[in-house]
């Protein structure tokens, strides 16, 4: 019962989000449009980051001693000077690990 409701509710996520991509043409939409949409995946992003780095486990802002936001900010910074994407994730990983494991923070 548990494993199907689950295979069931991937299956409806992804047929609705795979429809839009599968259905409209990259024709249809005219310059401004194209122009506008770009800018969804970076308007999006902070709203999901926030929370991951911010906030702690019970949902408060957690803003001393927290590890993440270093980690944040070195991946930003090799990021932007890298302009490298698997660069800046793993910039992040080894620094949050490094911070947690090594340095005890």
């Amino acid at each position: 019962m548990h494993w199907s409701l689950i295979i069931y509710c991937g299956l409806i996520t992804f047929l609705t989000r795979f429809s839009m991509i599968a259905l409209l043409k990259k024709d249809t939409f005219n310059k401004k449009t194209k122009i506008i949409l770009s800018y969804v995946p970076s308007a999006i992003f902070p709203a999901i980051i926030f929370p991951l780095v911010f906030l702690d486990n019970s949902g408060t802002l957690d803003l001393q001693n927290n590890p993440k936001i270093v980690a944040a900010i070195i991946s930003t910074i090799i990021g932007i000077l890298s302009k490298n994407i698997l660069a800046t994730i793993f910039s992040g990983l080894f620094s949050y690990w490094i911070l947690i494991f090594l340095l005890g923070y």
